[in-house]
């Protein structure tokens, strides 16, 4: 069985609720996925990065771009419930069946245009000298979540977290959230314990700059806005 280092896998499937047509939809000039397959090909650390994707459109841009589709996703990964986790494990069976593995995955998220190689870099030199299991980049809250809000039905609201009503900003503990950029995870852990955030994860630190959460179209023109002026477009 032949034994490559690296994969990148882009998971990108055709259904998209809340943006039609998300991961093709295009993102100042080009596919909004376009941005992952670059940034995982300019860092050339893998041996393959391919796209996971059930929809034959964005399989003909993943090819357009430099990535390869070599196998399409099963309708059970390609549905609302499934995991990454879910959709990584079947991408390793179907590489198992053509007699390859892999040491190293990661999983490249196709709406991150902000994503650049050197971060790519920087988690896989984490994954590999820090002896991690796996590797993602955070992002601090921008507010504190101890001082977060609850809306009640009849729009008045209550703290979540009344103990904090007088305390100051400055004096509470600092809280993360995954960025939703990529995750480097050894494949050997990644079918052992079956999620991305293993027993042993390391983390990068991402600034406010560099990430862009893309849920809603008011979402994907924020992220326009901010990527032009950051690139100076």
């Amino acid at each position: 069985m032949q034994q490559l280092k690296n994969i990148a896998i882009i998971p990108a499937r055709g259904g998209s609720k809340r943006i039609p047509g998300k991961n093709s939809k295009d993102f100042l000039g080009k596919p909004i996925i376009a941005y992952s397959i670059e940034a995982a090909l300019k860092c050339k650390l893998f041996d393959e990065v391919m796209v996971s994707t059930d929809n034959k459109e964005i399989a003909k841009i993943a090819v357009q771009y430099g990535a390869i589709v070599p196998f399409f996703r099963s309708e059970k990964t390609a549905d609302d419930y499934a995991t990454l986790a879910d959709v990584l494990l079947e991408v390793v069976d179907e590489y198992k069946k053509r007699k390859v593995n892999f040491d190293n995955i990661c999983c490249i998220l196709p709406t991150a245009p902000f994503l650049n190689s050197k971060r790519i870099k920087e988690g896989y030199e984490l994954l590999n000298n820090n002896k991690f299991y796996s590797v993602f980049p955070i992002l601090e809250f921008s507010y504190p979540i101890q001082r977060s809000l609850i809306k009640n039905q009849d729009l008045s609201v209550k703290m979540a977290y009344p103990e904090h009503l007088s305390s100051r900003s400055q004096d509470l503990e600092k809280h993360y959230h995954d960025s939703g950029q990529f995750y480097w995870i050894k494949t050997k852990i990644l079918i052992k314990e079956k999620t991305l955030f293993t027993t042993k994860s390391g983390i990068i630190e991402l600034s406010q700059l560099e990430v862009q959460d893309i849920d809603t179209l008011d979402d994907w023109q924020n992220a326009e806005i901010k990527y032009q002026i950051i690139h100076g477009e």
